[in-house]
């Protein structure tokens, strides 16, 4: 055998081994994750999991959890990474997650996660709703600053106000459901028929109308609290109010397919790494010794509305085909 034809093979299975070893497995990962936070994830998950590469799957609360329903027979993610509690706990009940305890689970704050037996959903972070507020156009129209839920159906603000259509939107379905639960029914949808006569338009994300009110186009937008923080840091003359009764949800991530790429994705996501970026947005987030000021980000906890993520999950389709017959003639064209 000639030297020549040694070394040629040598060269060639060195090529195809470091080919392989580079050949990352890719795990499709639903996500309802904003935008802007989703390359941060992928990149630290990937960094110390170099065999295993992340593709996104990303759209809104609603649109995502249609969309696993619509694939339940024939599932194309793998995992469900940063998805409202209320949506999990209905995944679950359809059978799409599957029943996984990830590793460090001990770690993790229990109020956030699955609070059933056989748990398939584990909380990432918790994520609130607020009143984006803008002070100068306000001032332009002479509106008062709101403090309640009750002050936004006073007619001084008419058409001046943007809050998610909670059928496209996790952030205008868990405001919904708080309204519901804490008023009671007959109360919450009479309250949400006089927020009705006031608002501008309903949007098909729960970060929009927090944007509008930075940029103006509205003076109060019903949207994200991590939103209308992370905008009041970069300088948009807004107040970020949580009146008492302020919805929030658990965002969570469950295994669909019990491949070892996919629970090591899901490992992470629970991890305290991982914690420690979702804490760089949220004050409140799932692993027990991470925590942090957020910059701007009003006071949640004694606030909070209570919630039952399964009630919310069990009611879903019923709320939301009630509140698009009364209300979706306001919501914005589908992009």
């Amino acid at each position: 055998m000639s030297t020549r034809f040694v070394k040629g093979s040598i060269a060639a299975l060195v090529s195809l081994l470091a080919t392989n070893a580079f050949a990352a497995q890719e795990v499709t990962v639903y996500t309802a994750f904003e935008t802007d936070i989703l390359a941060k994830y992928k990149n630290a998950f990937e960094a110390e999991n170099p065999d295993i590469s992340i593709k996104w799957v990303r759209d809104s609360t609603g649109i995502m959890t249609a969309k696993l329903l619509a694939e339940k027979n024939n599932p194309q993610a793998e995992v469900v990474w940063g998805l409202a509690g209320s949506s999990m706990a209905l995944l679950k009940n359809e059978g799409i997650l599957s029943t996984y305890t990830p590793n460090g689970v001990d770690e993790l704050r229990a109020s956030l996660n699955d609070p059933e037996g056989e748990q398939a959903w584990f909380g990432n972070d918790a994520f609130f709703n607020a009143i984006c507020f803008n002070e100068i156009v306000a001032k332009q129209h002479n509106l008062p600053m709101p403090k309640s839920w009750e002050d936004l159906t006073n007619p001084v603000y008419k058409g001046h106000i943007s809050m998610p259509n909670p059928a496209s939107s996790g952030t205008g379905y868990m405001q919904v459901s708080a309204w519901l639960q804490n008023m009671g029914e007959d109360q919450g949808w009479s309250y949400m028929q006089k927020l009705d006569d006031n608002i501008a338009h309903y949007t098909h994300s729960g970060s929009k109308p927090c944007v509008e009110a930075g940029m103006g186009e509205v003076a109060i937008g019903i949207s994200m609290a991590s939103r209308g923080a992370k905008l009041k840091t970069q300088g948009a003359p807004l107040e970020v109010i949580t009146p008492a009764g302020i919805g929030w949800e658990s965002e969570a991530v469950g295994l669909v397919k019990e491949s070892e790429a996919a629970k090591r994705v899901v490992d992470w996501s629970i991890s305290k790494a991982a914690n420690e970026l979702y804490v760089e947005m949220y004050p409140v987030v799932g692993h027990k010794e991470v925590e942090a000021t957020v910059a701007h980000f009003p006071d949640v906890e004694t606030n909070m509305a209570e919630m039952d993520f399964a009630r919310m999950g069990n009611e879903r389709a019923d709320v939301l085909k009630k509140w698009a017959a009364k209300f979706d003639a306001k919501s914005e064209p589908r992009s």
